[in-house]
């Protein structure tokens, strides 16, 4: 079995992890001086978002040099320490590639922008002509995933796609240099010493010949992304088979996993299983994210529903999360702090790979972002509608009675985001103190997740039968899981079963609503269906 397959990564947003130099922006010296925080949290991996060189139109992820190091977050040697200190505390690193889109300050932008329409410059990008009687009308109908039309217009009169902001001119990877160009990218970062990667987008590359309209319905059901010219085209699959091949043969330098144990991860928000599964084929990615899982409601049939069809596949890798910097943090989404407690029990005790988001493990809410604060281009491109990411990405609270909490030793105004002024209980040094703390939850939870480790991390939980709808039990090997997603209290019954781990205060009879726990049953086999009848 490799690392990866049933591997707990945690991801760091640089600018929002630790300061080190007090400019009030997180820096890669303050990831690697906070390592031991992961460590000590029973992470198996860290996932570092992007730290390349970017003007920042979308938190970093509009890049303008793939193999530099962005000023205000270190140097090359910085990321030669991070790489040292994390494998020397056991913790593999991956880092994200960004191939969909660059920024449009990347120097091949600028050169196609200054060739003109027709030159060879262009041809790493998408650029079109427009329709209409004077190409005034884009070339097609496609829509932003950040609001607004996916096209632009130069003064020249030509359009280019952009998936994204305009900031972020999507490649086009039917052209053989943007494929050997990143081949380089790739082959660099092996060479530093990183574990895998994280590969952004990774359904979006390929667009659909022709770029023919989507027509309605963009943006609604997520289920039918694969029906969108500009999602899960069949030419991805080729390149990323030509990835993995790199991955699992190029030499890997003193202190990197060996070459067939590195792992590349797909964001794919294709949510089909079959879909999906095409992603992590035996020789293509290693791991997809499961973000039909992230996108459920607190509710035990769906829940259910999502985790028997991550598994559809036989033999292949699962991954679980619950939160990223994407996405509203889960005290938010689901409404509570217990609420998402129990669902990080649920989610740690399903077989597979977990991926825990900075701040997480101290339940930290979404914050509120002043609008003149507000830095995700979601909110212009949406018309000041919707308010963005911006509120997940908020600093990490590691010490302290008041902002900025120990990430910086700047002015609680300069930092790169504003922090609450009520965090002071979310703080790293103060849930240490605290054995009730979600600190110390995740903690315990962990420990004992490595302790009984799922016998296969492909193969589906067996679930076991409960005292009613709203409650699911299943069990990977002897480790058993029960959540109450209901309103009311379920009975119990769990006789010499003692319990490791819990959401809230039990009194072994009944389970109260939104609460989960974990309990070791040597005695379970096979096919047993009444271990949790009342």
């Amino acid at each position: 079995m490799s690392w990866w397959q049933d591997m707990v990564c945690y991801e760091v947003y640089p600018r929002a992890f630790a300061d080190s130099n007090g400019d009030g922006i997180g820096d890669l010296p303050g990831v690697t001086a906070r390592l031991d925080h992961l460590r000590d949290l029973g992470a198996d991996a860290v996932w570092i978002t992007p730290f390349y060189p970017s003007p920042l139109a979308d938190g970093g992820y509009d890049i303008a040099d793939y193999t530099g190091v962005a000023e205000d977050l270190g140097t090359a040697a910085d990321v030669d320490e991070l790489t040292s200190r994390a494998h020397a505390l056991g913790l593999k690193l991956i880092v994200d590639l960004v191939p969909n889109h660059t920024s449009d300050r990347h120097p091949w932008f600028q050169e196609a922008l200054a060739a003109g329409p027709g030159a060879a410059e262009r041809e790493r990008y998408l650029f079109r002509p427009g329709r209409g009687a004077d190409g005034e009308l884009p070339p097609n109908d496609w829509r932003s995933a950040f609001g607004g039309q996916a096209w632009t217009r130069v003064p020249d009169g030509s359009w280019y796609c952009h998936l994204h902001a305009p900031e972020q001119p999507d490649l086009n990877w039917r052209n053989p240099k943007v494929r050997d160009a990143f081949t380089d990218v790739l082959r660099y970062w092996l060479d530093r010493g990183v574990d895998g990667f994280r590969v952004d987008v990774a359904h979006a590359l390929f667009k659909a010949e022709g770029e023919p309209d989507a027509g309605p319905g963009q943006h609604g059901d997520p289920w039918r992304n694969h029906l969108m010219p500009y999602y899960d085209q069949d030419e991805l699959h080729p390149l990323y088979r030509d990835w993995r091949a790199l991955l699992d043969t190029h030499p890997a330098p003193p202190g990197a996993v060996a070459p067939h144990d590195r792992v590349m991860v797909a964001e794919s928000a294709v949510f089909d299983p079959a879909r999906l599964a095409r992603y992590i084929r035996p020789d293509e990615m290693h791991q997809a994210f499961n973000f039909a899982f992230l996108e459920a409601d607190w509710d035990a049939a769906e829940l259910r529903r999502v985790v028997d069809g991550s598994f559809a596949v036989p033999g292949a890798a699962v991954t679980w999360l619950l939160s990223s910097h994407d996405a509203v943090r889960p005290v938010t989404r689901y409404g509570s702090l217990r609420r998402a407690r129990a669902a990080a029990l649920l989610m740690l005790a399903l077989p597979g790979s977990a991926y825990l988001f900075q701040g997480e493990e101290l339940g930290l809410p979404q914050a509120h972002i002043p609008d003149d604060r507000i830095l995700d281009p979601l909110w212009e491109r949406s018309g000041r509608t919707e308010r963005g990411r911006d509120g997940a990405r908020v600093p990490l609270p590691w010490s302290g009675e008041r902002a900025p909490y120990g990430f910086t030793t700047a002015p609680p105004d300069a930092t790169w985001l504003p922090q609450p002024a009520d965090w002071a209980g979310h703080t790293v040094a103060a849930q240490r103190q605290d054995p009730a703390s979600t600190l110390a939850l995740y903690r315990e939870a962990l420990r004992l997740r490595r302790a009984h480790p799922a016998p296969d991390p492909a193969a589906p939980p067996t679930w076991l039968s409960t005292p009613g709808d709203d409650v699911l039990a299943f069990r990977r090997g002897a480790l058993v899981c029960v959540v109450n997603l209901g309103a009311e209290p379920a009975p119990l019954s769990m006789p010499g079963r003692p319990v490791l781990v819990s959401e809230g205060t039990l009194d072994l009879d009944m389970l109260p609503p939104d609460t989960a726990l974990w309990l070791i049953d040597t005695s379970c086999t096979e096919g047993h269906t009444d271990d949790f009848q009342a």
